[in-house]
């Protein structure tokens, strides 16, 4: 035998960190089920303009409530597979636009929540003494307000539109951040590696964007995650009680809302895009259960 063999009882290599985290992620069906449908939602939004067989906000009243193409009835075609509206419009074109919708509200206002409620969290958790007892303050003075009422009562002074409902719904769920991050930094606030940062003379904002953030991360993309469904589901909300995106819009919230007379006589025009929605909620909080047991520090999976 060579005197380089490996022999059948010697050890493995111990696999590359890369290689390691490449295991888990498809290891854990959570996160490849949710990525999946999760990309699949955000490829269709993208791709609305090239994909939608028809323009979602074209009316023709001589073919209006064609069941979609499942249903055993003559009005049925390949045309409009999942049917038409009360108003003649394509039921395929509005779902794959509303796509764009629901994504935009919940990414945008997950983004000013998250910059918002991180901000107070992390500050609040840092410093600690007054500013957390500021914090605190805001904290339970935003928790003291229901979002739903006051988010209808600003939308109903303010006016309805894409932005108003971006804004307001990023300016009323940033509590779930400001919490979850300030309890994370209290906890990483007094490990040895932020002590000899702050030894070794670095400023408060190198300690905080530095050593605080990247090893609270694994907090802060479970909380987005949240959040964004919360904002969509939000969004559904106010546009079924006809505060959130306004007609002709394809949101499907408002599809919802349009549908609610017919729902005993044409019940898919409420399964559809409540289908829809409930797929995409759930991919968003399958990916971030996923994501936070892939990059957790114990390699839960």
């Amino acid at each position: 035998m060579a005197v380089n063999d490996i022999s059948p009882g010697a050890p493995d290599m111990e696999p590359s960190p890369r290689a390691l985290l490449r295991r888990r992620v498809f290891h854990h069906a959570g996160l490849v089920i949710g990525a999946s449908v999760l990309i699949t939602i955000v490829l269709m939004a993208l791709l609305a303009p090239y994909i939608a067989p028809h323009d979602p906000l074209d009316q023709v009243l001589d073919r209006r409530l064609i069941p979609p193409i499942w249903f055993d009835s003559d009005k049925a075609t390949w045309t409009f597979p999942l049917g038409t509206d009360h108003f003649g419009r394509d039921y395929l074109s509005r779902l794959i636009w509303g796509a764009r919708i629901s994504l935009m509200i919940g990414v945008s206002a997950m983004l000013i929540s998250g910059v918002i409620g991180t901000t107070i969290g992390v500050l609040a958790g840092y410093f600690g003494g007054r500013v957390d007892m500021v914090a605190n303050f805001i904290i339970t003075t935003r928790l003291s307000m229901p979002v739903v009422l006051v988010a209808l009562a600003v939308v109903s002074m303010v006016g309805s539109s894409l932005t108003v409902v971006i804004w307001v719904l990023g300016l009323l769920i940033w509590d779930r951040f400001a919490v979850v991050m300030r309890s994370a930094t209290m906890q990483v606030r007094n490990l040895d590696f932020v002590a000899s940062a702050q030894a070794l003379g670095c400023s408060t904002a190198r300690i905080v964007l530095s050593e605080i953030l990247p090893n609270v991360a694994n907090h802060l993309i479970v909380v987005a995650t949240i959040e964004m469904a919360h904002a969509i589901l939000l969004e559904a909300a106010l546009s079924f009680l006809g505060l959130g995106v306004q007609p002709p819009e394809p949101s499907w919230g408002l599809m919802i809302s349009e549908a609610k007379g017919l729902m005993f006589f044409d019940a898919w025009l409420i399964a559809i895009p409540g289908t829809a929605l409930f797929l995409l909620v759930l991919s968003i909080n399958l990916l971030g259960d996923g994501l936070r047991d892939v990059t957790a520090p114990d390699g839960r999976n």
